[in-house]
Formats: C-alpha cells, sequence, structure tokens
C-alpha cells in the first residue's frame, strides 16, 4: 500500500478532537477554550455527539487545570440553550443552586430560603443529590418539612406561583448534565460539571446565589456571572460548599451588580466555635422552625445566609439592617407551617 493511498483511507479526526488536543498538548503546548470553543464543546457533549472516552479525557483535562471564566461562561452558555424553559418573566427573584450536601451540620440554608419565601421572595432551588454517601442532600431534606420537589420545569413554575418556593432536580432539566455528576465515583474526581451547574439559574432569576467549598473558585464564578451578564449575582465559600453562611467564622461575599464587582466581608456572628453535633437528625430542622428546639448555632446559621441574600437583594442597604430584618422575619415566622 502507498503512502498516499493510506492518507484516503485513513480514518478522519472526530471533531472533538480539537478541544482534546487543546486542552492536552503538554505542559508548553496547551491554554484554555475560549469561551466560544468552550460553548461548542459543551454543545456537543450535550447533544451526544462525544465518545464517552472523549468526554472522560475532556472532563479529567479540565479538572487538572481548573475552569476559567470565559470556559464556564461558554458552558453555561450552551447547557442554558439545551433545555426549554419557556416564559419566565416575574417567576422568581432569587436562583439558589445547591450541589454539594452537608456532612458537618445539617443543611439550615433550607430554611433560610423559606423563611425568604414566606415573606415574599419567590425562590428557586436546583440542585442534585449526588452519589457521596454520608451526606445530607436537599432533595432528601424537603420531606422532613412536608414538601415535594418539583417533578418538571412546569411543575416547579407551579409551585413557586403558589408558595414562592420550589426544588429543582437537575436531572429534571438538564439529565445529560445530571448523568455526567454521576460519573464522580467512576472517575474519581469532582469534574467542571459540578461547577456549571451552580452558575445555571434556569428560571433566569434577577438575582443568584451561590456556594463554594474552594474559595479558590470564589472569584471564578464571580467573574463567569459578570461574563453572562447576570445582573446580581453573589458567592461565598459555603458551610460544606453549600449556599450558607457559618456563623462562628468570617465571611467573604464576592458578588456583581449590574456588571460591578463588589468584595465584601461578613463578620462572625460568635466569638467561639461551635462544637460540630455528634450527630445529625434531619428532624431538628422541623423542630427548629416550630421552636420546639432552641439552637444559638442553627439560628445564626439561618439569619445569617438570609441576611447576605437580603443585602443581595436590596432588601437592605447595610449588613446590619439585612441581619436585622432577617432576625425579624424569623422571630414572625409562621411556626406552624411545617
Amino acid at each position: 500500500m502507498t503512502f498516499s493511498h493510506h492518507l484516503q483511507t485513513s480514518t478522519p479526526e472526530h471533531p472533538f478532537a480539537e478541544t482534546i488536543r487543546i486542552l492536552g498538548k503538554g505542559k508548553h503546548g496547551s491554554r484554555p477554550l475560549t469561551r466560544e470553543e468552550a460553548y461548542r464543546a459543551m454543545r456537543m457533549i450535550l447533544a451526544d455527539e462525544v465518545l464517552p472516552i472523549q468526554l472522560g479525557a475532556f472532563l479529567m483535562l479540565m479538572r487538572v487545570k481548573e475552569e476559567t471564566p470565559e470556559e464556564l461562561a461558554g458552558f453555561v452558555q450552551a447547557a442554558r440553550e439545551s433545555f426549554d424553559v419557556g416564559d419566565t418573566q416575574n417567576l422568581v427573584d432569587l436562583d439558589w443552586s445547591t450541589y454539594a450536601g452537608k456532612r458537618r451540620h445539617l443543611p439550615w440554608y433550607l430554611l433560610s430560603a423559606l423563611l425568604l419565601a414566606e415573606n415574599g421572595v419567590k425562590v428557586l432551588m436546583h440542585g442534585a443529590k449526588g452519589p457521596a454517601a454520608g451526606r445530607l442532600y436537599t432533595e432528601d431534606m424537603l420531606a422532613v418539612l412536608g414538601l415535594s420537589p418539583a417533578q418538571s420545569i412546569a411543575e416547579a413554575k407551579q409551585q413557586l406561583a403558589e408558595r414562592s418556593f420550589s426544588y429543582l432536580s437537575l436531572e429534571n432539566f438538564c439529565p445529560k448534565l445530571h448523568e455526567i455528576i454521576e460519573l464522580r465515583p467512576i472517575l474519581g474526581l469532582r469534574s467542571p460539571v459540578h461547577t456549571l451547574v451552580r452558575l445555571l439559574n434556569p428560571l433566569d432569576a434577577d438575582y443568584s446565589i451561590q456556594g463554594i467549598f474552594h474559595p479558590g473558585y470564589r472569584p471564578v464564578h464571580q467573574l463567569a456571572a459578570q461574563l453572562l451578564q447576570q445582573p446580581h449575582a453573589a458567592v461565598l465559600k459555603g458551610e460544606g460548599g453549600e449556599t450558607e453562611r457559618n456563623p462562628d467564622m468570617s465571611c467573604l461575599v464576592q458578588s456583581v451588580h449590574r456588571g460591578e464587582l463588589l468584595d465584601e466581608e461578613w463578620p462572625a456572628l460568635f466569638a467561639k466555635r461551635h462544637v460540630k453535633p455528634e450527630a445529625l437528625d434531619p428532624a431538628q430542622l422541623a423542630k427548629v422552625w416550630r421552636g420546639e428546639t432552641e439552637d444559638e448555632f442553627a439560628a445564626a446559621a439561618i439569619t445569617g445566609t438570609a441576611a447576605v441574600a437580603l443585602k443581595l437583594l436590596g432588601k437592605a442597604d447595610t449588613q446590619e439592617a439585612a441581619q436585622q430584618l432577617a432576625m425579624d422575619f424569623w422571630h414572625l415566622r409562621a411556626k406552624d407551617r411545617f
């Protein structure tokens, strides 16, 4: 066989191979994807146009180098185009991502979101249970409060209209990304999907709040939100990686407001740190809401997290006013609601 004949019969390169080459061409030859390249790559992934071996290579190359704000913006743009949400006008005020799960403390942030909803803020939570054992995920905690997750975008809209709160699982609006998250036990590492899902804002809320675990991701989320022209967004290092302010520690909130970046330090609410509980009992969520159990850490986590959201939402001009408003909401809550 002649060399020229071999060239004519060789397998043509897969279109996704270029993406892998850009990311993996060695220490000096590789580079991040541009926003447009990231957008095209994620479109192919979501359309099932890549081979499993290519997806694995892509996810791990991205994990080693870590995502840039431009890459995240491209990924999110492609993901948003993959699901049809219909009319979103005035449906939701605050987008709240919840993908980490809790293992040291109960998910008090859930009561923060419900407290806001009780006071006229329409909150959409979206998340995934994740494959990690020993973690409490939002979706599983809803039943403790007599709530059920939405099974579709249509049902989420209905719940928001009826009670100003809804939880929608990722698998019910972007199943392909959920499928990739489920690969974590196989790959042994988290992937860029764990980051991009926090930025999805599926119902296009003007305000978005996210928690991260690794502080290095905080400015990446902030800059990605700016690139995505999210009107108002805040990101904080949350307890366990969830959107929850730990009242025992100071908390840096990095936000974007109409394109302007803002960094704001919120002080610890206690002088001494609390001992973490020996066991987590989800039934405590309802007991604390009903006032049957007094828990100063829980009350501070609930109101402290709500305060950050209230300031983001423009319901208060200062940290002190936001904290006072959150505490007023808490004292006046309908204790028989859950």
